[in-house]
């Protein structure tokens, strides 16, 4: 698919794009892939690529570790393993260890949580020995797939596809250093937001995603 223009869509909504990916996903077809959705935007999308793909459907989750005195400036992020996926760059050196120890610890707790209120009774399907597809609507920066990618690996999985709809190209080949394959339909040299590309880009909701997997 060609790239987007500023005034130009690709997809009406994130059902539309799922279903462009699961045609890019055919030959998975049969292979019972796992399927692990990045919450909240993802889950809609990953619901569509394992039904249509003949798949399993789980959630990848991952929180960022927050600079301290700036809560929405990421420094890394941590998986619900509770290892630290910081960025290429040393930026979180300058971080206290006793900040950033605390910081790891509150977002772990808040994972579990999240866990228990998206699939309450069950623990996180293993990846192990297992064809997984991570899935998220769209990549800004790649950094919160990346985590996923590396916290996925440690399961030991038969390979793992990154899937999404939009990302800018350096984030794109970022991930192709990481993962053994990347799936993204459209990029954009200068890349602004996610919501760009799609004509309906509505929030979903934490009670949306878990009632996705209540059915």
């Amino acid at each position: 698919m060609r790239p987007a223009g500023k005034k130009q869509r690709l997809f009406k909504n994130r059902e539309e794009a799922a279903r462009f990916l699961c045609g890019r996903l055919e030959s998975y077809r049969g292979l019972n892939p796992l399927v692990l959705a990045i919450p909240r935007g993802g889950a809609p999308m990953g619901r569509i690529l394992a039904e249509g793909l003949g798949g399993e459907l789980d959630l990848a989750l991952v929180h960022k570790i927050r600079a301290p005195g700036n809560p929405e400036y990421a420094i890394g992020a941590v998986g619900e393993g509770g290892l630290f996926y910081g960025p290429p760059y040393p930026q979180h050196l300058w971080i206290a260890k006793r900040y950033l120890d605390s910081e790891i610890q509150r977002q772990v707790w808040a994972l579990e949580l999240r866990r228990r209120f998206y699939t309450p009774g069950r623990s996180a399907i293993s990846a192990a020995n297992r064809v997984v597809l991570l899935v998220d609507d769209g990549m800004a920066t790649g950094s919160t797939m990346l985590a996923v990618v590396r916290e996925v690996e440690r399961q030991r999985p038969a390979k793992v596809v990154v899937v999404a709809a939009v990302a800018p190209p350096e984030a794109v080949e970022c991930l192709k250093q990481e993962a053994d394959q990347v799936e993204v339909l459209g990029t954009w040299a200068d890349f602004n937001a996610i919501h760009d590309f799609f004509t309906d880009f509505r929030q979903v909701s934490d009670g949306e995603v878990a009632e996705l997997f209540r059915k």
